[in-house]
């Protein structure tokens, strides 16, 4: 009877271990069958997604297309019509020219008619050698030159012959400078807008091949294209819009672009060269560079040309920058020991870090955010000491060739006290004596690279000083910040001393900035 027991519950239990395996198996099905039922239909949904993409993008392509088509077929008929336009200018710009021939040579020629006469003449020499002889006048000739260029025959062959007769002088190493300016001056006034990030024009491709010739010259001048120290700003500018305006930007190295982008990132105008260069992406690293080594100012111009203010924010920068004015400062006066050499750079380095806030704060608009009146009392005020500096220091170079001048009278050899007596009124009767040893000139400041108005088509790379009390002269070369760039010494006076006191102006609010550079991780 315990058998039989025993042997039924034995059966039940294998039973019910039967039916849980079948219902494990059966739950796997299921759960099987509901995976692939998913990935059907998601295989189905993006199929169709797909395909109806797929469908836009033909009919797209399909209305891009007869546009186009229609577009050609207006270009066909107009041929004749511009064909006929051109003709007819052509044969004004001869008549012109040969009329300009003609005309006998006056001294008193207007400056404007100069220039188209020899554009007219197609005569780049000439027109260099001109513009030259007009550098006084460069306001003036750079109003004029647009439209005496338009007047040429063939304008882009004008300027192209003028910077082939550059790169020979720059063989010949004999007057680089001057027909380095000239030249260009006629580059910009070719591409007005195109160096600055507008749209360049349209060239043949006899034109556009001369052009790749006579740049891939230039890159080859250029310290064999590998370096780009013995390079000067106005030529790497230059050089820029020559590959922006003829589009060649794909026959140079990434790289050696980039490089030269940012070793003259504090000209104003690199910023838009810089966009017009396509770098994408790539661009933002180049503002996080310039942002990591204390080129803050540059990094505002940067993000506001290529629209990466959101991810730069102009306002946070300035006052990153305002904070980090009075560190730097400090930090070049104890690099020297706190010696007098020493705190007149920190002095000069934080004028012209100021200057360089102020210019572009200006530029930007943005002077609700700042506490302009308390930086331009800093600037007074530091202007103010370095002239008193400069006093200071003819006044000790006259005095001492004063002393050196009666020590030398008094131990010749003998001779009569009158004549000692006759010679000292003499002597002391030349009240601007310190003409002789005259001080040296103050060196073009740091934020030269924004001494005009961020105004591109107007005021351009060539310009000269402006006239702004805070910006200093245009066009000096230079590749550093005004944070790592020092000016000419001057000897603190004694009321001066080694002050690093800079309560006497706010920097800017005291709303802490939202911008945390990404490399300081």
């Amino acid at each position: 009877m315990a058998t039989e027991l025993v042997t039924s519950t034995n059966r039940v239990q294998k039973f019910f271990d039967d039916l849980e395996a079948q219902r494990s198996i059966i739950s796997s099905c299921t759960q099987l069958f509901t995976t692939l039922s998913n990935h059907f239909s998601s295989l189905e949904a993006s199929i169709s997604q797909k395909s109806q993409l797929i469908d836009s993008n033909l009919q797209a392509l399909e209305s891009h297309a007869n546009k186009t088509l229609e577009s050609l077929h207006q270009r066909d008929n107009s041929i004749p019509e511009r064909e006929s336009a051109a003709a007819a200018r052509i044969e004004e710009q001869k008549e012109a020219a040969l009329a300009d021939f003609a005309k006998p040579i006056s001294a008193y020629v207007e400056l404007s008619e100069t220039l188209k006469s020899l554009c007219r003449k197609m005569d780049s020499s000439a027109l260099l050698r001109f513009i030259v002889s007009k550098r006084k006048e460069s306001a003036s000739l750079r109003a004029e030159i647009v439209q005496a260029i338009a007047e040429a025959v063939d304008p882009p062959r004008l300027v192209l012959d003028a910077v082939e007769e550059f790169l020979n002088s720059k063989s010949a190493k004999s007057g680089v400078t001057d027909t380095r300016w000239a030249c260009g001056i006629l580059i910009q006034a070719l591409f007005p807008e195109a160096s600055f990030g507008g749209k360049s024009p349209e060239f043949c491709r006899r034109t556009v091949a001369r052009a790749a010739d006579l740049v891939e010259l230039w890159y080859g001048q250029m310290d064999g294209g590998s370096e780009t120290g013995a390079v000067g700003a106005a030529e790497a500018v230059m050089f820029l819009q020559m590959v922006v305006g003829f589009r060649l930007r794909r026959r140079f190295d990434e790289e050696y672009l980039r490089k030269l982008v940012m070793t003259f990132a504090s000209r104003r105008d690199m910023a838009k060269i810089a966009s017009a260069l396509e770098f994408g992406e790539k661009l933002g690293d180049l503002i996080d560079e310039l942002v990591k080594n204390g080129k803050e100012v540059e990094a505002v111009y940067f993000a506001s040309e290529s629209g990466l203010t959101e991810r730069f924010p102009p306002i946070n920068l300035l006052k990153s920058y305002l904070r980090n004015i009075k560190k730097n400062a400090t930090a070049s006066s104890k690099s020297g020991n706190n010696s007098q050499a020493a705190m007149d750079e920190s002095s000069t380095l934080e004028l012209n870090s100021i200057k360089a806030a102020i210019k572009c704060i200006e530029d930007l608009k943005v002077e609700s955010e700042f506490n302009l009146e308390s930086l331009r009392k800093r600037v007074a005020h530091l202007e103010k000491s370095k002239a008193e500096r400069k006093k200071s220091s003819t006044a000790g170079k006259k005095s001492h060739k004063r002393a050196h001048g009666s020590s030398s009278s008094s131990t010749r050899g003998a001779g009569s006290s009158s004549f000692r007596s006759a010679k000292a009124p003499k002597y002391n009767s030349y009240p601007s004596l310190n003409r002789r040893n005259p001080a040296p000139p103050p060196q073009p400041s740091p934020v030269s690279r924004f001494s005009g108005s961020f105004n591109y088509p107007s005021q351009t790379v060539y310009d000269g000083p402006a006239a702004n009390p805070y910006a200093t002269a245009y066009g000096a070369p230079h590749n550093q910040s005004p944070v790592g760039l020092t000016q000419q010494h001057y000897s603190l006076p004694s009321s001066y001393g080694g002050q690093t006191n800079y309560a006497i102006y706010d920097y800017g609010h005291a709303v802490p900035p939202a911008y945390e550079p990404p490399f300081t991780h």
